[in-house]
């Protein structure tokens, strides 16, 4: 089973967003779902972008790479959205990765340097999400880069679809991302 460093959107650690580490969890994943906004969630995906702001994109990142510390470097960086940022840098700065789940967000390998050899990845999102639009090349560049990376574009226009607590959650889509997913966390050794 794997070990996950799971991080959370810029909504925080909503219902949906637990819900689906609890999911992870009872396939036999053991997952670390760290608050990198100290408690803090919001309704509305435009108010928790602001306070993504406020706070400081660089601090976001120092939180998320502060969370790694302590656990073993043999992990599975996940995140969606916003949590994509500090899990593509530990997956692509942090010895030993052994994968990477993005959802709904993506940047280019090239942020962080070059794409670790051997590390598998997979990035999820819906083909016409307006916040994941800018985001979709950076995928396409990360997927030519990295030979063992999969891209799963979904049918619609929503971001956070696999958040079952928020508007934009697409039944069909999310249960079709979680078992690609699990498949993918099955896998990893």
């Amino acid at each position: 089973m794997a070990e996950i460093l799971l991080f959370h959107h810029a909504q925080g650690q909503t219902e949906g967003f637990l819900a689906f580490a609890d999911a992870l969890r009872a396939a036999g994943h053991t997952v670390h779902a760290p608050d990198l906004y100290d408690g803090k969630t919001f309704t509305d995906l435009d108010e928790g972008v602001g306070y993504a702001k406020q706070v400081g994109f660089d601090t976001i990142a120092e939180r998320g790479r502060a969370a790694a510390e302590g656990l073993p470097n043999e992990l599975v960086y996940a995140g969606f959205s916003l949590g994509v940022m500090p899990a593509q840098m530990l997956a692509q700065t942090r010895p030993g990765a052994k994968g990477a789940l993005f959802f709904s967000a993506a940047f280019p390998p090239s942020e962080f340097g070059a794409w670790p050899e051997g590390v598998p990845a997979q990035i999820h999102m819906m083909e016409n999400d307006e916040w994941a639009l800018e985001d979709l090349p950076a995928a396409r560049e990360l997927i030519d880069s990295a030979p063992d990376a999969e891209l799963f574009l979904y049918q619609g226009d929503k971001h956070l679809f696999a958040d079952s607590s928020l508007a934009d959650y697409d039944e069909g889509a999310a249960t079709l991302l979680k078992q690609r997913a699990l498949s993918f966390l099955d896998d990893v050794e």
